[in-house]
């Protein structure tokens, strides 16, 4: 059920700084969606794999959230040069 919810808070992160920040990405609104359920997922993952929160900590909800943003930051830097 977890990863279902790293799913959907990707989904919404990566939604969101496209409606935020309207320019024009290399990939569009499905390559932002993408990379922000990807983040999600891989930060989700990682903070469960490390010990770093457990299934009902509040944290479990912004851990994937912040895997999110800096897979997109990551993703509009390099797509940028």
């Amino acid at each position: 059920m977890a990863i279902l919810g790293w799913i959907m808070l990707g989904l919404i992160v990566g939604v969101v700084p496209k409606l935020l920040m309207p320019k024009h990405d290399v990939g569009g609104m499905i390559m932002t969606i993408a990379l922000g359920i990807i983040g999600a997922l891989i930060a989700g993952f990682l903070g469960r794999a490390f010990g770093w929160y457990g299934e009902e900590d509040p944290i479990a909800s912004i851990i994937p959230v912040i895997g999110a943003m800096v897979v997109l930051l990551v993703y509009r830097r390099t797509a940028a040069s």
